[in-house]
């Protein structure tokens, strides 16, 4: 696979933590071709006049769910446009079984076979510690941690300058384990699924992000 990304369709799964959002961010980069992310999807559609984004809107204002036919429409609608026409890098989706039988569905109707799932997997201690560790720039959302990523003067943004952190509320023990309860009962269903497919290819995700990218470029034979 060269640098083009030409046809490179691919999706980054894996429990929270794992770190599956920074590795296609950094392939995003290596390859040019488009991250979707589908929860910044749906805020980007929200904040749109169009009837889907009013209707996405209406419901995340109403602390409702997301509907699997909502968030694949709008999915098919963002896969049409340009940018995609050379691939994609999908990141958490599908995060459920069904979805990811729709996914199959949909790609298929457009004529588009995954090249692979990639799960980046991680033990649950490590998992804890990464989340648990992390905080950002209140000013510019540079993120950081307190073991893995510390800024190189400390107390100091190392992009903004900026002197103020903040943490994820929901970066706490309890929410974190009950995130990695969900993840097996409701997530977990889709890696078999994609292993049957023949699509599943699986990463240790314990290393270094240059380490872990390393290992995925060469499963995709990204050069």
């Amino acid at each position: 696979m060269n640098k083009d990304g030409l046809g490179l369709h691919v999706v980054f799964t894996g429990a929270p933590g794992c770190g599956k959002g920074t590795q296609a961010r950094l392939l995003k980069e290596k390859v040019h071709i488009p991250h979707l992310s589908t929860g910044e999807m749906l805020r980007a559609e929200a904040a749109k006049a169009t009837p889907l984004g009013l209707e996405i809107k209406a419901l995340i204002d109403n602390g409702n769910l997301v509907s699997d036919d909502v968030i694949i429409g709008m999915l098919s609608k963002r896969i049409d446009e340009d940018d995609c026409k050379k691939g994609f890098i999908l990141d958490g989706f599908p995060r459920t079984l069904p979805q990811a039988e729709a996914l199959e569905k949909l790609l298929e109707q457009k004529g588009i076979t995954l090249n692979a799932v990639i799960e980046i997997q991680v033990p649950d201690e490590i998992i804890m510690e990464r989340i648990l560790g992390r905080y950002a720039c209140m000013k510019c959302g540079q993120g950081y941690h307190d073991k893995y990523q510390k800024p190189k003067v400390y107390g100091v943004c190392d992009v903004c300058g900026g002197t103020d952190f903040y943490r994820r509320i929901d970066d706490n023990r309890e929410t974190v384990q009950n995130r990695l309860v969900n993840y097996r009962a409701l997530t977990y269903p889709t890696i078999s699924y994609f292993e049957k497919k023949g699509v599943l290819r699986c990463v240790d995700g314990t290393g270094s992000i240059a380490a872990v990218a390393k290992k995925i470029d060469d499963l995709l034979g990204v050069k």
